[in-house]
């Protein structure tokens, strides 16, 4: 302990130095709307290349796991592709469900200049909502308020506010973008609301997130007079133009009524397994801009955008 004391007191200019130098930063930073901007998308930038160097360390020791990924899916493919029933591979039918997944999924084949999101099908080409592929290179589930990193940037086209989706349905929205890095909003934060629907009737919600469990989120304000059945799939409304509508959120899992409210309580399960998220697309939506221009005028803030 003394000689803790006695190297504290040697160097004690050195170490006041230090600490006032670290809190003239902060003050700096946090009071300095520009400062603030500038130190964010540097940090962003180094800490992702150090995280893009840290998955391609994970990616290399697991690709005896993604090569069995990759050869279940091409069996699956391969078993649908050859099947003797589908003569006419441009509009296969199966006897499946009229709201069922797998018939959406199958009324894409022989359609290579399109992409299945969720439920929406949504051309690799569209006018209005083109894509940027990216690869995930961070991702927490644990916390209140969880982000992902992607290995994308301003350079590829990517702006703060464009929607991120994966092929199993939505995934957040970007928050922050240096040249080769964002950092992403996900599904799993408390101030994301998604404006949605329920596929089967139209009837409008929104999704927000609880905290606790990243598989389940909840889909507020269906009145209680409406019919619920579990299983309904619940996709993105198109009312805020992040997501193209009708890409898949998730299905409904449970739903009670509470005496003292006028909604549901229903509980949805989340289309996107976030534990497994390695690639998906940021949405770069072309009206959205001069959406967001009009509603501004207006004094309005888009349903289901981000609360700061």
């Amino acid at each position: 302990m003394r000689n803790l004391f006695a190297f504290l007191f040697r160097y004690r200019g050195i170490l006041v130095f230090a600490l006032l130098e670290v809190a003239s930063l902060y003050l700096l930073v946090r009071n300095s709307s520009y400062q603030r901007a500038a130190f964010f998308n540097s940090a962003n930038a180094y800490v992702g290349q150090v995280l893009d160097w840290r998955t391609q360390v994970y990616d290399y020791f697991r690709l005896v796991e993604v090569n069995r990924g990759l050869m279940q899916e091409n069996a699956r493919l391969r078993q649908q592709l050859y099947r003797p029933d589908l003569s006419n591979r441009e509009a296969p039918v199966l006897p499946v469900a009229q709201d069922s997944l797998t018939q959406a999924r199958l009324a894409l084949l022989g359609r290579p200049d399109s992409l299945l999101l969720g439920l929406r099908q949504l051309p690799a080409r569209d006018p209005d909502y083109p894509l940027i592929p990216a690869r995930v290179v961070n991702n927490t589930l644990r916390r209140v308020d969880n982000y992902l990193t992607l290995n994308v940037g301003t350079v590829d086209g990517v702006r703060p506010g464009m929607g991120v989706v994966a092929a199993e349905g939505v995934v957040g929205r970007v928050k922050v973008a240096s040249e080769h890095y964002t950092t992403v909003t996900s599904m799993l934060h408390s101030k994301t609301n998604l404006s949605a629907k329920i596929r089967r009737d139209g009837t409008f919600g929104t999704v927000r997130w609880l905290g606790d469990d990243p598989t389940h989120a909840l889909l507020d304000y269906i009145p209680r007079q409406n019919k619920l059945v579990r299983g309904d799939t619940i996709v993105t409304s198109g009312y805020n133009a992040l997501f193209p509508e009708g890409v898949l959120v998730g299905t409904v899992d449970s739903f009670v009524k509470e005496p003292d409210k006028n909604f549901w309580t229903v509980r949805m399960r989340l289309a996107v397994d976030f534990s497994r998220l390695t690639h998906v697309y940021v949405v770069t939506s072309r009206p959205k801009a001069e959406r967001d221009t009009v509603e501004a005028r207006a004094g309005l803030k888009p349903e289901g955008e981000e609360r700061p």
